[in-house]
């Protein structure tokens, strides 16, 4: 039996207000960091090097309290619709991983740890200046035990993961301009879940984890705001279901 997939165009808090309880074992996502104005404010030339930067998208522009307000809203129905035993893993700045932690734990998360992605080929921006950015956050946590889901096969796994910046050839469809590798979401995608489990990604984007859940054949549900982003993740999504069978919904919220 071929996989279901849920694609909505929408607000992700209303969107998850409507899921069903207890009935998603993996939440795998990229949230706004909620940098775009502290980025506005540095000296990193980011406008003169990336004119596609979430810096200057908007959606990234929320006031601290605000952007709080609306994480803790995505954990408090992250809880609901998660079965017992299932993991979460948020893409996060490293200076929000405390905020990000506490709101989760306040919802019945445990947090296992804080790992990165290390960028084999980082953009080398400002480099006679500072470090080299080359990693971004990210938090794994599991609901209401202490354990979950972990496929290591008794291999040892590392709190970081290794690959470059999204290829070209992912972006064929369009870009998005925190778009991460399939091959970084396949890892935990793979890891914590079993086949035909149900994956949500709340803040869809380009479509990856739902591109990287289909062939897994995980179900899926994604959710993406913007309309633009999410016509390249349907398309992205739709390319890699038209291999085998599939069931493929799609709601303009």
């Amino acid at each position: 039996m071929g996989s279901s997939i849920k694609l909505f165009n929408a607000d992700c808090i209303n969107t998850m207000k409507d899921l069903r309880d207890s009935t998603v074992e993996l939440i795998v996502t990229d949230p706004p960091y909620n940098l775009g104005n502290f980025m506005k404010e540095r000296a990193t030339n980011l406008k003169r090097m990336r004119p596609n930067s979430f810096y200057s998208a908007g959606w990234d522009n929320l006031d601290y309290q605000d952007w709080l307000l609306n994480m803790d809203k995505f954990f408090e129905h992250s809880a609901r619709v998660m079965k017992k035993g299932g993991s979460m893993v948020v893409f996060m700045s490293l200076i929000k991983a405390e905020s990000v932690i506490k709101m989760a734990q306040s919802h019945g998360f445990y947090y296992k740890t804080t790992g990165v992605w290390h960028k084999t080929n980082p953009m080398p921006r400002n480099m006679n200046l500072h470090f080299i950015n080359s990693i971004e956050g990210w938090i794994y946590f599991t609901y209401q035990t202490h354990t979950g889901v972990f496929n290591n096969e008794s291999r040892v796994m590392h709190d970081f993961v290794e690959s470059s910046v999204t290829p070209k050839n992912e972006k064929k469809y369009g870009t998005h301009p925190t778009q991460k590798p399939e091959k970084i979401i396949q890892h935990f995608v793979e890891l914590l879940s079993q086949s035909d489990a149900t994956v949500l990604d709340p803040f869809m984007g380009s479509g990856t984890t739902g591109v990287v859940s289909r062939r897994l054949n995980r179900n899926f549900i994604g959710i993406e705001l913007n309309r633009a982003y999410f016509d390249i993740a349907l398309k992205r999504i739709s390319d890699v279901s038209a291999e085998e069978e599939c069931v493929l919904k799609v709601v303009h919220g």
